[in-house]
């Protein structure tokens, strides 16, 4: 903002130069493009590491926590300290990875292990913290570790930011075929098309019949369909279902995704469909798990830094051809080739998990009872937003196994225990009789 002579101007002073393509990167050679890359990212820890207090690593095993632990173990004059979180049940816990990496870079390694207990039993309170319903579940294990920290450091470095960035997900290369595949589809008279929509593509069984329902088979080709709306976490047409028909109506493309076409729309030019999908994920979602890893930080009192959100390896990245970042289905091309020398080949190679949380399977169990409980009690009916029985019949099918409904309870249950606490003014609420501890028994310390 700038004042001059009693006017007001208003102007962004820097953005992502999506698609701007350098011509210096132009000239450069792949394997100079990879050094500089890593010159960069060097840099970008080594400037995150200027504190007057202890520092450590948020490590969750994946490619992106790893790489930046790495760096930083060897920019310090003592042992690394790690931090990790996981679930107790095996297929959602990363701490073997985790533990890979510790060893290799020789740190000090923290872990702590939660069960659905701990999870329930700080909602609420995460939920006053956070101000707003909770989009992803993984902050609830992101607190967790953040206390964890806090008893050893007072600031830790973090990996978030490289998957919009240096295209992470596995959507961009399934996004990106689907939209090619779709152009070839077009030649296809419309009503063929219509038909193969309607008739065929929801007769197709099981996973096949999944896939297909979320190709160029089955939706326009738009971004709001084939990049937005399917790849949300509880899409556009569950929603309507579930929602009351005033608020059901609301419930429409502009509204949803509007910002995220407008985000997308920007970037021109020499800019390619990967470059505008980057471009409108680091504007909207990348917001979104910003937004969960101060809150949740900071909620146990720790400073968190990004260091792959510096702005210099920012506008680099941003100008790189898409080959830099995508080969085939293989991700981040240009951050494996820069760190291959200094971790183990199992975090090159393994698939992305994502932090996930078994919110679905405690879903199948008692908690479901504690969902009905909450959802379909008086105060919720009366309130008039979800559908009741439409509720009722998502929470019996996915509990039955029918159907995967985890993301829309849990999106519904933060709607409602939100509602009660900053809007009703109740203040947080009890839905289990464990307080929000730090939960000892369960915490492990292990040195590498």
């Amino acid at each position: 903002m700038t004042f001059d002579r009693g006017q007001i101007s208003i102007g962004r002073y820097w953005d992502i130069p999506a698609g701007r393509k350098s011509e210096a990167t132009e000239r450069m050679s792949e394997a100079a493009i990879v050094g500089r890359f890593r010159e960069l990212l060097e840099e970008a820890v080594r400037i995150r590491l200027m504190a007057d207090v202890p520092l450590g690593m948020f490590l969750s095993g994946g490619l992106d926590s790893s790489a930046i632990a790495a760096l930083m173990s060897k920019m310090i004059d003592r042992r690394l300290q790690t931090f990790s979180v996981a679930f107790k049940q095996r297929a959602f816990s990363e701490l073997d990875y985790a533990r890979q990496v510790a060893r290799a870079i020789n740190a000090d390694a923290h872990e702590i292990v939660i069960d659905d207990q701990d999870f329930f039993g700080a909602l609420p309170q995460l939920i006053w913290h956070e101000d707003e319903p909770i989009a992803h579940a993984s902050s609830i294990p992101l607190y967790f570790v953040s206390a964890l920290a806090r008893n050893h450091v007072k600031v830790v470095l973090t990996g978030e930011g490289s998957d919009e960035l240096l295209a992470g997900y596995g959507k961009y290369p399934r996004a990106l075929a689907n939209w090619r595949a779709g152009a070839a589809y077009a030649l296809v008279p419309p009503p063929v098309r219509k038909w193969m929509a309607a008739s065929v593509v929801p007769n197709v069984p099981g996973t096949i019949g999944r896939y297909a329902s979320r190709s160029f088979l089955a939706m326009p080709r738009t971004p709001e369909a084939m990049f937005f709306d399917n790849f949300a976490a509880v899409g556009l047409g569950r929603q309507s279902t579930l929602l009351s028909p005033r608020f059901a109506e609301m419930a429409t493309v502009e509204r949803a995704y509007g910002p995220s076409r407008a985000f997308f729309d920007v970037p021109n030019g020499q800019s390619t469909t990967l470059d505008r999908l980057l471009y409108a994920d680091m504007k909207t979602y990348l917001v979104e798990l910003l937004m969960k890893q101060d809150q949740m930080s900071m909620a146990a009192s720790i400073e968190s830094r990004v260091p792959f959100l510096d702005h210099r390896l920012v506008e680099f990245a941003a100008g790189l051809p898409t080959r830099m970042k995508l080969r085939g289905f293989t991700t981040k091309w240009i951050l494996r080739e820069a760190v291959r020398g200094i971790l183990p080949p199992a975090i090159l190679t393994r698939k992305k998990m994502g932090f996930p949380v078994p919110f679905g399977i405690w879903m199948r169990g008692p908690w479901q009872d504690v969902a009905r409980d909450v959802l379909l009690d008086v105060r919720s009916r009366q309130r008039g937003i979800i559908e009741p029985a439409a509720v009722e019949r998502l929470i019996s099918s996915h509990a039955a196994g029918a159907t995967d409904g985890g993301d829309a309870i849990w999106s519904l249950l933060n709607l409602e225990l939100w509602y009660r606490t900053h809007i009703d003014g109740d203040g947080v609420q009890a839905i289990t009789g464990k307080p929000l501890t730090l939960p000892s028994a369960t915490a492990l310390r292990a040195t590498a």
